[in-house]
């Protein structure tokens, strides 16, 4: 990694009356003064560094002897009874992963050897600061965890649906937690970050700053599971048969693209269905319309890693697409789901340090750390040593060792030895040649609490992946934040941050501060490095400049009434089959609606239990009584309007006039509304959708 052309200095600061020295890494430390005391482990020993992991030098490998980090992350993990302390709310599914062509060029790894072959996987999404009754459309990081089940054994790729993380060492992951669950006085808000003591955590802590961008952006509230990525985080390493290392980072692309929800939207989905996501995952697997994601990787060597312009063990920091493409290597299909959803999906027991023989660590501080609490943190969460033992944690590969007993054991070994060397050749026995080698990378540097200078750039990224979105998503950022801050009662909590947006964007800086009513600007924050601002947009980062060229997977919601006309419905339903996506009908009456040849078109949603904000598209086909009947139903109204305020795509026959002007939504308005006055008009209102949603209409609307 190319060294910072600027020290990051270690002075003392004072910003807002708080005592604050600055590591070298640019972290912030909160110094005891004066009568405030200093902090101790359980047994009283005095901490003279709770910002950094021990480390074998500043950019090494964490050490087993931190006794600080330990006892912290051990009460961390054990600190709720049941559920999860993170990612209690998950869904799961069961499927495979299918290897594209042979990597052995670059790793050893049995499951990337033979192409076309299948491996069994099982995939667990979920929100992470929710408890398990929380709702799915919280604006969140959404975890992407996949266990897949080779026959080396178990992989476990660990991830989110962002590539960045709030930290760069995971002694600091409690305190991120603490401070964005519920505060503990009050127990509230659920499953929310915008409260005082999240953004109290994030103003002190630089380093952030480019995740801030990430979970203020729409990807926090993805549409579904089914469009979203997936991350590894962290740097990894590739191991071939020659023991030669390429560093890794791992990309799971949706085939399907990526799409959002707006955050109006978002709110009154979990008003009307706090279990979306779920149930559409749930729709999708069981009518046989399987998600999928293709693996991608990030290939690289140590020459790119020391000239590229931040360290690659910096997990707060990504590598643009544009300077190193990502290569498909394989694809991911959920096909079918849990048969029982405790013993699968709320017993499954994802871990970092569960790798192949081919895939390797890196001294990222963060991974160091997961590796090191995720096997600690299962003893609370399924109560024994023997996890292992259930069937959805149990590897698919022959395993064999002497871990005996304990509680809850299924299996223990046979015979008369139960260990080794013994004399009587009974169980069995290490593999140089077969087992699992880890890089023989060279190590140096003293044993040290530090933060490595090259960890010091916190805003330069930031700015990127701001300056790489679209004005609409520039604008969802800033109502994000928006929102997020005026949730926050202490002003000088604000103020902090509005100044680490200065280093960010200054016309987002004050976009913000001028809706928060902040008439004095603070100065920009402290810079332990200067903020760059010569690296290029990557329109990878954007959601909707990558966005899907079809409506395949989306769903159109229709409201009907008795008279509809037969034919038309006919029509429109083939369309959208046509396109891949699925049609849902809505009516007065569950029970549906006679249409105008005497047939009845069975419902799918009463009007009342079937919002717009439920579907990608919407469609009205009324009849002249039908729409003068709904026009007087609030719900019918708030179906257009919403659909309307959303931008979504609204087709509609000439007679659902009434009900459009009792919306206040005009016919003509704009191309996203589409009228249904014969079938050359039905596949105008497909390919429209395509475009999914219709940002200019936004302006207008100023949700």
């Amino acid at each position: 990694m190319a060294q910072s052309s600027s020290r990051a200095s270690n002075k003392t600061t004072t910003v807002h009356d708080l005592k604050l020295e600055r590591g070298q890494g640019g972290e912030l430390h909160q110094t005891a003064e004066g009568d405030v005391p200093v902090m101790t482990t359980a047994n009283g020993v005095p901490v003279s560094d709770d910002q950094n992991t021990l480390k074998a030098g500043a950019r090494g490998p964490a050490l087993m002897e931190d006794f600080h980090f330990r006892e912290k992350m051990f009460h961390f993990d054990h600190e709720r009874i049941p559920e999860r302390v993170v990612h209690a709310r998950g869904y799961g599914a069961h499927g495979y992963f299918e290897t594209y062509d042979s990597l052995a060029k670059y790793t050893r790894a049995d499951l990337f050897q033979r192409p076309g072959e299948k491996t069994p996987a099982f995939v667990r999404f979920s929100t992470v600061a929710g408890s398990k009754g929380s709702a799915d459309l919280a604006r969140d990081v959404r975890g992407f965890a996949v266990k897949i089940y080779t026959q080396q054994g178990n992989w476990d790729l660990v991830g989110n649906n962002i590539p960045v993380f709030f930290i760069q060492d995971a002694i600091k992951f409690p305190d991120l937690i603490h401070a964005a669950k519920p505060e503990p006085d009050r127990d509230f808000p659920q499953a929310q970050t915008a409260h005082d003591n999240f953004w109290d955590f994030i103003s002190l802590t630089p380093e952030s700053m480019n995740m801030i961008m990430w979970i203020m952006s729409d990807r926090t509230i993805p549409r579904s599971l089914r469009f979203m990525e997936g991350f590894g985080v962290h740097t990894f390493r590739f191991l071939n048969d020659k023991d030669e290392s390429t560093f890794v980072k791992f990309h799971w692309k949706p085939k399907l693209g990526l799409q959002s929800v707006v955050w109006n939207e978002a709110l009154k989905i979990n008003g009307a269905d706090p279990d979306f996501h779920r149930r559409d995952l749930w729709d999708a697997i069981q009518s046989g319309n399987f998600p999928e994601w293709e693996l991608c990787v990030q290939l690289f060597d140590q020459e790119f890693a020391d000239n590229f312009d931040f360290d690659i063990l910096d997990a707060t920091k990504i590598i643009p697409e544009e300077i190193l493409k990502p290569i498909p290597v394989g694809r991911l299909v959920l096909d079918r789901m849990p048969d029982n959803f405790f013993a699968e999906t709320e017993q499954v027991a994802f871990m970092t340090q569960n790798v192949p023989d081919g895939i390797d660590f890196t001294n990222d501080p963060l991974l160091q750390g997961r590796n090191f609490s995720y096997l600690d943190t299962q003893l609370k969460r399924l109560g024994s040593t023997n996890f292992t033992h259930l069937p959805i944690n149990a590897p698919k590969c022959p395993f064999n060792h002497f871990q005996q007993d304990g509680h809850m054991a299924m299996r223990n070994p046979t015979g008369r030895a139960n260990y080794q060397p013994n004399s009587w050749g009974a169980g069995p026995r290490e593999s140089p040649q077969r087992g699992f080698r880890s890089y023989a990378e060279p190590m140096e540097g003293h044993k040290v609490r530090l933060r490595a200078e090259s960890f010091a750039d916190h805003y330069s990224q930031a700015r990127q992946f701001f300056n790489s979105q679209t004005v609409t998503e520039q604008r969802h950022i800033a109502m994000a934040l928006t929102f997020e801050l005026s949730k926050v009662e202490t002003p000088a909590i604000r103020e902090r941050m509005l100044s680490h947006l200065l280093n960010i964007d200054e016309a987002l800086a004050t976009a913000v501060a001028d809706k928060l009513g902040v008439k004095d600007m603070p100065k920009p924050a402290d810079s332990a490095v200067p903020v760059r601002d010569d690296l290029a947009a990557s329109p990878a980062l954007s959601i909707i400049e990558r966005g899907p060229d079809s409506f395949k997977g989306r769903k159109v919601g229709v409201l009907v009434s008795n008279g509809a006309d037969a034919k038309l419905l006919k029509k429109l339903q083939d369309a959208i089959e046509k396109e891949g996506a699925m049609m849902e009908i809505i009516a007065p009456k569950v029970s549906g609606a006679e249409a105008d040849d005497g047939t009845m078109i069975a419902g799918k949603h009463m009007i009342d239990g079937g919002p717009s904000v439920l579907f990608d598209a919407v469609a009205l086909v009324l009849s002249a009584e039908g729409a003068e009947l709904l026009a007087g139903e609030a719900a019918a109204r708030d179906f257009v309007a919403d659909a309307f305020a959303h931008c979504k795509f609204i087709a509609f026959t000439p007679e659902a006039a009434p009900l459009l002007a009792k919306a206040s939504v005009e016919m003509d308005v704009d191309e996203g509304m589409i009228s249904l006055a014969d079938a050359k008009s039905i596949d105008t209102f497909i390919t429209s959708c395509r475009k999914l949603r219709l940002w200019a209409r936004e302006k207008s609307v100023k949700l």
